[in-house]
């Protein structure tokens, strides 16, 4: 059987084609890369990419991780920023589950935040990852992160532990792997989580959220709501935006594909907008009432 038919591809997921003008302009971008590093892995042909929007980690083609550095945004790849609402549930986190590693700065970002993080584990494919962020992409390494070469459904599926918060990102060259929206995928997530726990996951859907043919609500979502009580969707509006004006200076969205944010709990539905907490993430270059702007109230 064709590996092709357990991935998702996002751009399936379309309902609207995009402007012909717009697509030109991104089909006619070239940037200044400079490859900084390259190394082929067991899984991945792996380069760090600098140009002149920033820095970035490439697996075959696609941006895995990185940092933009323009006068319009400086910091992470932005929808990875949506995470950080986690901190705005439940601010007494003491353990991480990460799967899917990036550029690590979501992990030092944790440890900032989390007063009483006692450790974060992060499971990745990759062997060269961590290597990579601390080398190109200033990622520090503390004595609270510990990292797991595994994958990472075989990780959750044999995992004793039970955290607090459970983070998944883990798109490939191609798309995201269906076994991470199968039954057996959120009996293992449950499993690893406590009952009071944080689980978030990164999907991809048109941004048509009211259009009935949107698959993304059709046919993924109610497993969201058949295994946890709250889901709270994040539609990455601002991510977008960031990301069509640093690459190609356009200011709308050009692909009808777009990053959902799925922040799932049994217990948690709020969010705290306390001041205090929210100058807190803001001393990490965010303003994270510019994300919390794309929450999206489902029926």
């Amino acid at each position: 059987m064709n590996n092709e038919e357990f991935i998702l591809i996002p751009e399936e997921l379309a309902i609207k084609k995009p402007k012909k003008e717009l697509l030109k302009i991104i089909n006619n971008k070239k940037f200044n890369d400079k490859i900084l590093f390259k190394i082929q892995s067991d899984f991945h042909n792996i380069k760090v990419i600098e140009n002149e929007i920033g820095r970035f980690l490439h697996y075959k083609n696609t941006y895995q991780a990185g940092f933009i550095n323009t006068k319009f945004y400086n910091g992470n790849l932005p929808y990875i920023n949506y995470f950080l609402i986690s901190y705005l549930m439940n601010p007494k986190i003491k353990n991480i589950l990460l799967i899917g590693m990036g550029s690590g700065k979501i992990i030092n970002d944790f440890e900032y935040l989390f007063e009483d993080l006692k450790f974060i584990d992060v499971v990745d494919l990759e062997e060269n990852i961590a290597d990579i962020a601390k080398k190109f992409f200033n990622f520090k390494e503390s004595d609270k992160f510990n990292f797991i070469l595994q994958d990472g459904i075989t990780y959750l599926r044999n995992n004793k532990k039970k955290y607090d918060l459970i983070i998944v990102d883990v798109a490939n060259n191609d798309g995201i792997d269906l076994r991470f929206l199968s039954e057996d995928y959120f009996n293992a997530i449950k499993k690893s989580l406590k009952r009071d726990g944080i689980f978030i996951s990164n999907m991809c859907a048109s941004p048509d959220f009211e259009n009935k043919k949107n698959k993304f609500f059709k046919d993924f979502f109610p497993i969201y709501q058949k295994f946890f009580r709250n889901n709270l969707i994040f539609k990455g509006n601002h991510s977008d935006k960031i990301y069509y004006k640093c690459f190609f200076d356009i200011d709308e969205r050009v692909i009808d594909i777009t990053n959902v944010i799925i922040i799932s709990s049994d217990k948690y539905s709020k969010i705290n907008l306390q001041k205090d907490m929210i100058e807190r993430i803001k001393k990490l270059n965010i303003n994270i009432k510019e994300y919390l702007n794309d929450y999206y109230k489902t029926q």
